[in-house]
């Protein structure tokens, strides 16, 4: 069974940065596929970046340039480093992995059934 955890949340000012992490067990890595999500109070959960077996690596528009996801060598830990961050970055940030081999893709939320408890992020202006 796929556990997945996540940490390094936090407070920080506007324009400083944190790096996310989400441990991951129980995960083959012939599934691999893998994701960053965001909710923030009455908003609709919305991906940020995925990650996948052959490399290929999606941002939102919305925190490219500033986020970067990537993985340990082992493959047990994802990452997300945000850079540049904002008061609209401001969210529960969860990882998250599909079921079955849709399309790895940030924006195809519904397609990742399995997810972490997440962690908060506040960004003061």
């Amino acid at each position: 069974q796929v556990h997945l955890v996540e940490s390094g949340g936090g407070s920080v000012e506007a324009g400083g940065s944190l790096r996310l992490s989400c441990l991951l067990s129980g995960y083959k890595y012939s599934e691999y596929c893998l994701g960053w999500f965001r909710q923030a109070p009455g908003k609709e959960r919305e991906g940020v970046a995925t990650i996948d077996s052959d490399g290929e690596i999606n941002y939102a528009d919305s925190v490219k340039g500033r986020f970067i996801i990537s993985q340990n060598d082992a493959k047990n830990i994802l990452y997300l480093q945000m850079n540049g961050l904002k008061a609209e970055d401001s969210a529960m940030y969860y990882c998250a992995t599909p079921t079955g081999t849709p399309r790895c893709v940030y924006y195809n939320v519904a397609a990742f059934a399995r997810w972490g408890q997440g962690t908060q992020v506040n960004v003061s202006s």
